[in-house]
């Protein structure tokens, strides 16, 4: 309080009586009345202030005395989620006509690549042949372009010469080399006609050579069908006698041969068995030679080899060509292979849209195989739960359709993206279970995952917990000499710190601090209530603060 002066009192006094004599009458008057009803008012206001305030709420604390025990404690989350199949798969038609097959029902069980569906496929078919003989025709056309590229023996033998050299520049149809086979050699004799009517091929001949009168055998490879006029107007047929050359014979020995008896009319001159000039078959430039003047060569074998621009351009778009009808004939294989549709997965068909003579579009679902090797299902789990939720797992599954059965499933994918909502994020957990007997896909079940738990631990009551660590324990506890010493106790109590493990709903582990034979007090707290004013009790979330 602040004490003024007499002369600082008197001066306001008389400042007061000034401003009363100022007042307007008529509102002196209303001053007189409406003093009086505004301390009603407030008097009132008072009163209800007072009657509408809370009562206050006066704890008295006691404690419930518990023994430290051993137990088993399970750690867990709980959720709930439908189940799914392993696997679902809506097979879909990729093309058009009559079902002429759809041997199965709803409810049977299929092996994946089992045929469900066979479409009728008479144009595919057809598609199958065109493409066929294109590229049969187009394996044709690059096997020989490509060929062109090389010289080969049309026979085998030894290259009796050899026309260019590497680096030289040829021209189609240009002659390359001459291949003479002399492994054989071929003689042609006349014969008296009536005697060589009665020859044969593959008879011996004795072949007689001029000059050295050598003998030689032979083999009759030909006889001539027609009678010619012959030396000395004697009717003769030609016949063609091989002889092996065993390195002595050329093409310019002259012989005679006799056939059972019977002498040719003339003499004749050996020929080699095969003599061939090669020429290119395109033009080019000569990149390599395989086989040298005088080395011997087999038939087919590739004497040498050309290069150039024109000749690479030839073979390349012959190989596309090819290239095209290679992929072409393999789209219209794929397109017939569509009109046999199977299972791509092995399961049970819950749903058949499409029955045998049925006329089936494009992309239309057929049927519905669900795998039900095994059922999974999806549970959210909060940000704040769920770095205790890991691969390998183990879930208990319980459904309200299946009465006192519980089920065993395990957790087997833990998403890493999460999903907001208001706030909060949670995040997919997927728990497969494998023993289904009982449940179906589309059940609601409930899942109890398993984070902690421990054996023969050590354990209090939740409650007996205080924040930081601290338990009650009786002054008589064998735990009771680690008391801390700067925290105030209730009579007959101590305090000792602890560490905690594995908790449940209603006991938590003591990892260290308490052993057996101790006694803890867990806090109880009775309440009654009286008025007091200016106490207010907030409610948020189902709790009081």
């Amino acid at each position: 309080m602040i004490w003024k002066n007499k002369k600082d009192v008197s001066a306001g006094q008389n400042s007061q009586k000034n401003a009363d004599a100022r007042i307007n009458p008529a509102l002196k008057k209303q001053l007189k009345w409406g003093v009086p009803a505004l301390c009603v008012v407030v008097l009132a206001g008072l009163l209800w202030i007072k009657g509408s305030q809370p009562k206050t709420v006066a704890a008295s604390t006691s404690y419930v005395q518990e023994t430290v025990e051993r137990r088993s404690i399970s750690e867990s989350f709980s959720g709930y989620g439908t189940l799914q199949p392993a696997n679902t798969y809506t097979v879909k038609s990729l093309v058009a006509g009559e079902a002429l097959s759809a041997e199965f029902e709803e409810g049977d069980i299929v092996e994946k690549g089992a045929v469900l569906y066979q479409v009728d496929n008479t144009t595919a078919t057809t598609n199958i042949e065109k493409a066929q003989i294109a590229l049969e025709q187009a394996q044709r056309s690059y096997d020989k372009i490509a060929d062109t590229q090389y010289v080969r023996a049309d026979v085998g033998g030894v290259v009796y010469s050899l026309k260019v050299a590497v680096g030289d520049e040829v021209t189609q149809g240009q002659e390359i080399a001459v291949i003479q086979d002399s492994s054989q050699m071929v003689l042609k004799l006349p014969f008296p006609a009536a005697d060589a009517a009665n020859f044969s091929v593959g008879q011996t001949a004795i072949v007689t050579l001029d000059g050295t009168f050598e003998t030689l055998e032979g083999r009759v490879t030909a006889i001539s069908g027609s009678d010619v006029l012959g030396t000395g107007n004697v009717l003769v047929r030609t016949v063609t006698i091989a002889a092996t050359n065993a390195g002595t014979l050329n093409n310019t020995q002259v012989a005679t041969a006799s056939i059972n008896g019977v002498n040719s009319t003339e003499s004749g001159t050996f020929a080699y068995q095969a003599e061939k000039t090669l020429t290119a078959l395109a033009a080019g430039t000569v990149a390599e030679i395989y086989v040298q003047e005088g080395s011997p060569i087999a038939e087919d074998q590739a004497l040498l080899s050309l290069m150039g621009e024109d000749l690479d351009e030839s073979i390349q778009n012959a190989a596309e060509t090819l290239r095209s009808a290679e992929l072409s004939m393999e789209n219209a294989q794929e397109q017939l292979n569509n009109y046999t549709i199977t299972s791509p997965i092995s399961g049970t068909i819950i749903e058949k849209k499409y029955k045998q003579g049925d006329i089936i579009e494009t992309a239309q679902a057929l049927c519905t195989i669900y795998d039900m090797s095994y059922l999974q299902m999806i549970i959210n789990v909060d940000e704040l739960d769920i770095s205790a939720i890991e691969v390998g797992q183990s879930v208990t599954i319980t459904a309200d359709a299946v009465s006192n059965v519980s089920y065993t499933g395990t957790v087997t994918r833990v998403s890493m993206a999460g999903a907001t909502n208001n706030g909060t994020t949670s995040y997919p957990v997927t728990i497969q279970i494998d023993d289904t007997d009982g449940l179906r896909p589309g059940m609601n079940v409930n899942a109890e995952i398993i984070v902690a738990e421990t054996e023969n631990a050590i354990s209090v009551p939740n409650g007996a917990v205080e924040r930081g660590g601290y338990v009650l324990v009786t002054k008589n506890s064998p735990s009771a000499v680690n008391a801390v010493e700067d925290r105030k106790a209730p009579d007959g109590y101590v305090y000792v710190a602890v560490t905690t493990g594995v908790s449940d709903d209603n006991y938590v582990e003591i990892l260290s601090g308490l052993q057996e034979g101790d006694v803890v007090g867990v806090e109880t707290t009775q309440s009654s209530y009286g008025p007091a004013l200016g106490q207010i009790r907030v409610f948020a979330g189902g709790r009081a603060r």
